[in-house]
């Protein structure tokens, strides 16, 4: 048996998806086993999925490896019978460590084949993540009947609630039936505008917590691949790099450079966007000349409020790193207000 992948992307979850399309689409059968409920301590979130091609191939996890193996001998039983199965995995305290638990818990697993259904919601899937719009799977448990809702208006509040959250989980319906909604959302994303020390430190801690980072600054001494490794980055002139970037509602924005020239156009695009978070580097009277700035640029002061600064959480930082992390705590305060 194949090695357990764990490929998956936490800021592209339709990995599974697009790979699922990709081998039926080579003439396999494939299952898709989802991790729809977990008790005590669980090495794999919610919404964790594993996916398992006919010939025993099988891509993601949903245990980190320690019930890997059942849930593909399910699995494969799924393909051949084209049924659906529930599986119960527990664990004591005394046990867990040795499979890859904390301590004691339990993992419940719905499998099940990909069906015409399923397949056509996939194909929405993807095309919803190329119109750049949050959807989620709805599966359900008694059937294996799926369906797909788009994050809306109409969107029910304890279906935004996981949007906002990013919460895959169980829903129990009026006549008593389960269903598990598995969100996908738009993958985070962090523009910093200004190669500072800061930016070094924030960089790091949004990549660690799942934000898509690029990093703006057209001074090729300061946005180096030695100072920034691993990082994008675009040496565009702010204006026109934001205007390319286009930040959506999963973007947050913080400007780092100090200097009005290229913190101001940065801000002036982000204002006009849905950026769920906008930020900037400054004191109370470093921003209070700001803000006469913008107004000066035609911006209402309602638009400009949208701006936390000084940014970061008011926390007593004093080091780089230190205000990278109010700053990362900020954003994810604002990112998680709803929940």
């Amino acid at each position: 048996m194949t090695k357990p992948s764990f490929s998956i992307d936490h800021r592209d979850d339709t990995e599974i998806v697009s790979q699922a399309l990709e081998w039926i689409g080579a003439g396999h059968e494939v299952a898709l086993a989802t991790v729809v409920s977990t008790w005590g301590s669980s090495p794999r979130p919610v919404g964790s999925q594993l996916l398992i091609r006919d010939d025993n191939l099988f891509q993601g996890s949903v245990s980190g490896g320690c019930i890997e193996g059942e849930v593909v001998t399910e699995a494969l039983a799924a393909i051949r019978n084209d049924n659906l199965a529930t599986l119960d995995f527990g664990v004591s305290d005394e046990d867990a460590w040795s499979v890859g638990l904390a301590c004691g818990g339990q993992i419940q697993v719905f499998v099940q084949k990909v069906s015409e259904n399923l397949q056509s919601v996939f194909i929405e899937i993807q095309a919803a993540r190329v119109m750049k719009r949050a959807v989620a799977l709805m599966t359900d448990l008694e059937t294996g009947a799926a369906s797909l809702h788009e994050r809306g208006p109409g969107t029910s509040e304890e279906l935004n609630h996981r949007f906002v959250g990013d919460q895959s989980g169980m829903l129990v319906t009026e006549a008593g039936g389960r269903k598990f909604v598995r969100i996908f959302n738009l993958p985070l994303r962090m523009l910093i505008v200004g190669a500072v020390h800061i930016a070094q430190a924030l960089a790091k801690m949004a990549a660690e917590t799942g934000y898509e980072v690029v990093l703006i600054d057209p001074r090729e001494t300061w946005g180096t691949d030695e100072r920034f490794p691993g990082v994008t980055i675009d040496r565009r002139w702010p204006s026109t790099a934001m205007l390319d970037l286009a930040p959506d509602e999963r973007t947050a924005v913080v400007t780092l450079c100090h200097d009005p020239k290229l913190d101001d156009p940065a801000l002036l695009v982000a204002l006009e966007s849905e950026a769920f978070y906008i930020g900037s580097l400054g004191s109370r009277r470093t921003h209070a000349k700001r803000v006469d700035r913008l107004i000066a640029e035609g911006v209402l002061e309602p638009t400009i409020a949208r701006i936390h600064a000084p940014v970061g959480l008011d926390i007593g930082a004093r080091t780089p790193a230190e205000i990278a992390l109010s700053v990362m705590g900020q954003v994810t305060k604002v990112l998680r207000k709803a929940v």
